[in-house]
């Protein structure tokens, strides 16, 4: 089942590009449903606050995995150089357990 609702995450990323939101969902939920770190969800829509039941999300097309960062690691170690790793994730900030797209 799980192989099966990751399937459909990733077919809904390539068809789709808009996401309404649901009653009860959070940002949260939205971006660990598209493998997506929150920041870069909340960029890519103008967000400055929670997200509402009806609201239309722009879903950013993007290219790599989401992967929780560890203590020691570098910008450029994860995305190569420190201006790829800000074009992905919508940041410049780089802690241990923050979800990036490497």
């Amino acid at each position: 089942m799980c192989v099966r609702i990751l399937w459909r995450v990733k077919l809904l990323l390539k068809e789709n590009t808009f996401y309404r939101v649901k009653k009860g969902q959070t940002l949260n939920d939205i971006a660990k449903a598209f493998s997506l770190p929150i920041r870069l969800l909340a960029a890519s829509n103008n967000l400055t606050e929670e997200v509402s039941e009806g609201q239309i999300l722009s879903i950013p097309r993007t290219e790599g995995n989401l992967y929780t960062v560890r203590g020691g690691e570098s910008k450029s170690l994860l995305s190569g150089s420190e201006k790829n790793f800000a074009e992905k994730n919508q940041t410049e900030c780089l802690y241990p357990t923050q979800k990036v797209l490497i």
